[in-house]
């Protein structure tokens, strides 16, 4: 996709949206998937597609606004993907442990707590995991340098 970006008295400059992007997941009930990620990620909808069309499929991309990166979620009737498996995972990042506490005392009243907090130490820090509706797994973290590591690979490129 191109868009067109104005650039002060420069003009217009085409941009494409180009890298890491998104991750997609099949989901049986849309609404219930926006709500897990929204209570939990601190998601919104960026994007919804509900076609008119036979057989046409519900579609809602999320994104935290904190990068360029969205959540895709397709709903389907039948879910023949499997979930990410034991350790696969979508890391979320949060802003303090007290919030990361927060989530997981609403989780475990839930009945969505996968694996109990733990803290690991640096570079991995205070993380726990959530199971969304579909069983597949929310990592919410802090004090984890991903994004800071990635960054900074970057700027030594």
């Amino acid at each position: 996709m191109h868009v067109l970006l104005r650039i002060g008295r420069i003009g217009y400059m085409k941009i494409v949206d180009v890298g890491f992007t998104h991750v997609a997941f099949a989901v049986r009930d849309l609404d219930k998937s926006i709500a897990f990620y929204e209570r939990y990620a601190g998601m919104v909808v960026v994007h919804r597609r509900e076609p008119n069309v036979p057989d046409a499929r519900k579609v809602a991309w999320l994104s935290d606004h904190s990068r360029p990166f969205a959540l895709v979620l397709v709903q389907s009737d039948k879910v023949t993907d499997t979930p990410l498996g034991h350790f696969g995972h979508l890391g979320v990042a949060c802003a303090s442990r007290e919030e990361m506490d927060k989530k997981i005392k609403m989780a475990r009243t839930e009945g969505v707590l996968r694996k109990e907090p733990e803290n690991a130490g640096d570079p991995v820090g205070y993380y726990v995991f959530f199971a969304d509706p579909d069983g597949n797994t929310l990592e919410l973290s802090y004090g984890q340098r991903v994004g800071l590591e990635a960054i900074g690979s970057m700027a030594s490129d």
